[in-house]
């Protein structure tokens, strides 16, 4: 090919923060690393000072961070046997469009999942015994551990925690169990690098009303840090000043964590790291024995093709895209639900969520006090930490009261029912209502089926002539069931904290459809685990199929839990990284043997 580039030791294709964190541990460890990015460039300086951040019409309303329809989008339907169609307005779904990836316009969440989330299989049978998880999979549950434990991640958690500067309070530290902190998390070694946020005033009402129920209450950790912090990398970030303008937004105050404000100010200074931008990689080229791969194809904004040659391949795009492109590099077999065989594309799953909204009659909430993490929540109903025994659904959902953001334009329907929604008396009670609304999000686990999952659509392509990704999926009826239970309780709780005229949105009442979600955590497709009959990539994210290649991101999640997955996907990320350089690359090969 003419466009052919010097051979680098790993490619890296996308990088947001899985293919930042991969980076920056490869580079470190000597490795010659290029990085293709498919958006543009974009600094914190120069892109989103202070004075453009809270720009809500441009950045939230019209979703400018977000990569546009007119490049990808996917195809959805809800069953096997119905027509896709394209999806036309991301909701559900949050595509990067520049260096940094999801990580530029993302909240800020910094989740560690429980242990259970690891082992949902295990755990599930060892404590309601063999015949319930049994009967799980007879109704089409394709429940599986993950072959890591919390335990093995544990280190590789606090690693991405430093790098990203996160806020919070230990909960569990070397197994003591510390009030204010969120007992119910697997033991850490140490405290977060800096102390959680400050409460709002609807934040204190949540953490007074669930202390009172006997709930154990604790502030969200966050990569919205609460003071000035220098990561290990060197890199100095800025205390969060509660501007409430996080997600979708970037973030020109340094505070909130992410690629550009974390790891690219060091990284870029590295002479084995290059990056190109707005290029795309369109598959990765295979050898002549199939069994490995040699580099991938890709093609400029110009239009013009080229290979970059590579001993390794990381795959660290968006979750679907990095299915997507494993599906197009013929790497793995793709999944059929009505035989079950195939691992690409097997386990999807998205995140099942419902609101509660109430009304306080006189309150001062000043909502436009936000982070895009700030919040208290409860883990009381959280993934198996109540007794499921006389249930009849496994998983939970963390139950928070939040103060992520005032953003005036998204609020305007915020008001009381019963209200005008135009006119003078919309005005008033909008007026009114800004003042006096809180929020309660229940953020549940979500289990794969068999029935839901990923493949190339047979009928649209995208610019290039490329098959675009087909979503198939509904909700199941162990995660309704779930979202019911928890919200049953969100309810109570906001009743008892004094809410008015309260609004419930949950999502599973109807079909699901990629636009009226609360949720961009949609993860699988590509899932990790000990068994390649059931998983598309080992315990390391690397190919069953192609052992030069590895894939990071929530694809690889086998199970949703009741969090957001960014934290998780660092700490994976570390661990694949540190696989490669510390063991792949002086004796290529299996890490793990089938």
């Amino acid at each position: 090919m003419a466009n052919e580039r010097p051979k680098a030791d790993v490619v890296i294709v996308g990088l947001g923060w899985a293919g930042s964190v991969m980076a920056e541990e490869l580079t470190r460890a000597g490795l010659n690393v290029v990085a293709i990015e498919r958006g543009a460039w974009r600094d914190t300086s120069t892109d989103f000072p202070p004075a453009v951040d809270p720009d809500e019409l441009r950045w939230h309303t019209r979703r400018e961070l977000l990569q546009p329809m007119s490049v990808e989008t996917t195809t959805f339907r809800n069953k096997t046997g119905q027509q896709a169609a394209p999806v036309r307005n991301w909701n559900a779904f949050q595509f990067g469009w520049n260096v940094g990836g999801a990580g530029t316009h993302w909240a800020g969440m910094s989740w560690r999942f429980l242990p259970w989330d690891f082992e949902v299989a295990t755990q599930t049978a060892e404590r309601y015994g063999q015949e319930r998880l049994d009967g799980l999979m007879g109704e089409g549950l394709q429940l599986q551990d993950w072959g890591v434990t919390y335990e093995e991640m544990a280190p590789y958690y606090d690693r991405f925690e430093r790098i990203a500067g996160t806020s919070g309070k230990a909960g569990n530290l070397n197994g003591e169990k510390i009030k204010g902190g969120n007992v119910f998390e697997g033991p850490r070694e140490r405290e977060y690098p800096t102390p959680q946020l400050k409460d709002t005033n609807w934040m204190s009402m949540y953490r007074d009303t669930t202390e009172g129920m006997g709930y154990n209450p604790f502030t969200i950790p966050a990569g919205n840090i609460s003071q000035a912090y220098v990561n290990p990398l060197g890199v100095t970030m800025g205390p969060c000043t509660y501007c409430g303008f996080c997600d979708f937004h970037g973030c020109g105050n340094f505070s909130k964590s992410s690629p550009q404000a974390c790891i690219l100010p060091a990284l870029m200074r590295r002479p084995n790291f290059t990056v190109l931008t707005e290029t795309e990689v369109l598959h990765a080229v295979k050898h002549e024995d199939g069994k490995t791969v040699k580099g991938v194809k890709f093609i400029t904004r110009e239009g013009e093709e080229g290979f970059q040659p590579a001993d390794v391949v990381c795959i660290t795009a968006y979750q679907m895209d990095n299915v997507r492109l494993m599906l197009l590099s013929g790497i793995g077999q793709q999944y059929d639900p009505s035989t079950e065989r195939g691992t690409i594309g097997r386990n999807y799953s998205y995140q099942t969520c419902s609101s509660v909204t109430g009304f306080f009659s006189g309150a001062k909430m000043n909502p436009f006090i936000g982070g895009g993490a700030l919040g208290v929540q409860i883990d009381d109903f959280n993934g198996d930490n109540f007794d499921h025994s006389d249930l009849d659904f496994i998983g939970g959902a963390g139950i928070m009261g939040y103060s992520t953001n005032g953003r005036p334009i998204a609020n305007m329907n915020a008001i009381r029912p019963g209200n005008k929604r135009w006119g003078s008396q919309w005005k008033e009670a909008y007026a009114r209502d800004y003042q006096e609304v809180a929020n309660i999000f229940c953020q549940g686990t979500s289990m794969p089926t068999r029935d839901a999952y990923l493949s190339l659509d047979p009928t649209y392509k995208d610019r290039h002539g490329q098959p675009l990704l087909r979503l198939t999926f509904d909700w199941n009826r162990n995660d309704k069931s779930m979202i019911d239970y928890t919200t049953q309780k969100a309810i109570e709780i906001m009743r008892e904290a004094g809410g008015e005229d309260i609004m419930v949105d949950n999502q599973t009442e109807a079909s699901w459809n990629p636009y009226k979600q609360h949720s961009s955590h949609t993860i699988g497709g590509l899932v990790m685990g000990s068994n390649p009959a059931t998983s598309a990539l080992n315990p390391y994210l690397q190919s069953w199929d192609c052992h030069n290649v590895f894939s990071v991101g929530a694809s690889a999640f086998p199970n949703n839990g009741g969090y957001n997955p960014t934290l998780t996907v660092g700490a994976l990320a570390v661990r694949a990284a540190r696989a490669i350089h510390e063991t792949y690359i002086n004796n290529p090969g299996p890490l793990v043997e089938a």
